[in-house]
Protein backbone atom coordinates (compact mmCIF):
# COMPACT_ATOMS: atom_id res chain seq x y z
CA UNK A 1 0.00 0.00 0.00
CA UNK A 2 1.41 3.80 -0.83
CA UNK A 3 1.90 5.96 1.30
CA UNK A 4 -0.64 9.05 1.31
CA UNK A 5 1.28 12.05 0.37
CA UNK A 6 1.14 14.95 3.07
CA UNK A 7 -2.19 17.42 2.43
CA UNK A 8 -0.87 20.88 1.15
CA UNK A 9 -0.15 23.99 4.07
CA UNK A 10 -2.15 27.49 4.11
CA UNK A 11 0.50 29.52 2.69
CA UNK A 12 -0.32 31.99 5.18
CA UNK A 13 -0.30 30.13 8.78
CA UNK A 14 1.14 26.47 7.41
CA UNK A 15 -2.08 24.61 8.74
CA UNK A 16 -2.93 21.45 6.09
CA UNK A 17 -5.28 22.23 4.25
CA UNK A 18 -7.63 18.72 2.99
CA UNK A 19 -8.97 19.00 -0.20
CA UNK A 20 -12.35 19.69 -0.80
CA UNK A 21 -11.07 23.25 1.23
CA UNK A 22 -13.50 25.44 -0.34
CA UNK A 23 -10.81 28.40 0.16
CA UNK A 24 -7.71 26.60 -1.40
CA UNK A 25 -4.42 27.53 -1.07
CA UNK A 26 -5.45 28.74 2.15
CA UNK A 27 -6.98 26.73 5.25
CA UNK A 28 -10.28 29.13 6.20
CA UNK A 29 -11.43 32.72 4.38
CA UNK A 30 -9.32 34.72 7.45
CA UNK A 31 -5.82 33.63 6.16
CA UNK A 32 -7.12 34.12 2.47
CA UNK A 33 -8.13 37.71 3.74
CA UNK A 34 -4.72 38.16 5.55
CA UNK A 35 -2.60 37.02 2.04
CA UNK A 36 -5.11 39.73 0.19
CA UNK A 37 -3.80 42.72 2.77
CA UNK A 38 -0.72 41.70 2.20
CA UNK A 39 -0.38 42.02 -1.64
CA UNK A 40 -2.92 45.26 -0.86
CA UNK A 41 -0.18 46.92 0.91
CA UNK A 42 2.97 45.94 -0.89
CA UNK A 43 4.53 43.25 1.21
CA UNK A 44 4.93 40.99 -1.92
CA UNK A 45 6.78 42.50 -4.78
CA UNK A 46 7.30 40.93 -8.04
CA UNK A 47 11.16 41.12 -9.11
CA UNK A 48 11.52 43.36 -12.29
CA UNK A 49 12.60 47.10 -13.22
CA UNK A 50 10.37 50.35 -11.39
CA UNK A 51 7.67 51.48 -13.58
CA UNK A 52 9.33 54.71 -13.44
CA UNK A 53 12.59 54.10 -14.49
CA UNK A 54 10.99 52.15 -17.57
CA UNK A 55 9.16 55.52 -18.70
CA UNK A 56 12.54 57.42 -18.12
CA UNK A 57 13.52 54.78 -20.68
CA UNK A 58 11.02 55.68 -23.70
CA UNK A 59 10.93 59.31 -23.20
CA UNK A 60 14.29 59.55 -25.16
CA UNK A 61 12.84 57.94 -28.05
Amino acid sequence: MADKPPAPRCAVCGKPVEPPAPHRPFCSARCRQVDLGRWLAGDYVIPGEDLERQEDDTEGR
